[in-house]
């Protein structure tokens, strides 16, 4: 056999194929989804960080659709309340074992706020970005800011928040306000989300138990020129109302 064929044959052979990475990208998946069973199987529940009380709440066409519920407080300040339905949409999108409060206050001039929580249970995706929730709700997000709300009641802390003016066009004009949250759970507050899903993270590592968190936000309407107005007036309704339902009074400020 002449070199030219001897090349022929070389070059004809199979080229060894080096299979350390594939399989060692196999074991990282296969041991990452085993991790994320055993957690689940053996993963706590915290306890959460509003009351839950046993109350019937409804939807949009006054069925019952759960018997456990976030007790806001129905007579806040000077104002007037009335309890908002569990909206089909809400029940079809997040998990069962969802827990809500829903309130509107309403004053005699015109003012008004809508308050709201939504608290997990064993799945974590109850909660959403706020930045999903609002423009799939028709609203604008003009501006984003941090900002603190003093609570005096049972004892006096600065509740962390984020203030975001929200605008939304209708038929009849451009609908003005704030849109002001935070997050909360059995020990802990946070106005980023970030914060919560790293706390998340850690409790599950090092505890093995899932943080119960809820997520609190109040959506407050005004006119052009009256924001500042309408803004100190739902401070003053958040100060008097967070006490009735919140368990943590203080605690640890969570942060990104």
């Amino acid at each position: 056999m002449d070199r030219t064929t001897v090349k022929a044959v070389r070059t004809q052979q199979p080229t060894t194929v080096n299979w350390g990475p594939f399989v060692a990208a196999l074991l990282i998946i296969a041991l990452g989804g085993a991790g994320l069973v055993y957690f689940r199987a053996h993963q706590k529940l915290g306890a959460p960080g509003v009351k839950v009380v046993n109350v019937e709440l409804r939807d949009e066409n006054g069925k019952v659709v759960t018997k456990k519920g976030v007790p806001l407080p129905e007579k806040v300040l000077e104002y007037h309340s009335e309890p908002l339905p569990i909206t089909t949409q809400l029940l079809q999108t997040l998990p069962g074992d969802t827990t809500y409060g829903r309130r509107l206050y309403s004053a005699g001039d015109g003012f008004g706020a809508s308050a709201n929580v939504v608290l997990m249970g064993a799945d974590r995706t109850s909660i959403h970005k706020p930045e999903f929730c609002l423009p799939s709700g028709g609203w604008n997000i003009d501006k984003k800011e941090a900002d603190t709300i003093r609570i005096e009641s049972p004892s006096p802390y600065d509740l962390p928040v984020m203030k975001w003016t929200v605008s939304q066009e209708t038929r009849s004009g451009v609908i003005h306000g704030f849109y002001i949250f935070w997050f909360v759970n059995d020990h802990e507050m946070t106005r980023e989300h970030s914060g919560r899903m790293i706390s998340i993270a850690k409790s599950m590592l090092t505890k093995g138990e899932l943080e119960r968190w809820a997520y609190i936000s109040y959506l407050v309407f005004c006119q052009p020129g009256e924001e500042d107005a309408a803004y100190a007036r739902a401070k003053k309704l958040i100060a008097a109302s967070v006490p009735e339902y919140q368990l943590v009074n203080g605690g640890n400020l969570v942060r990104k």
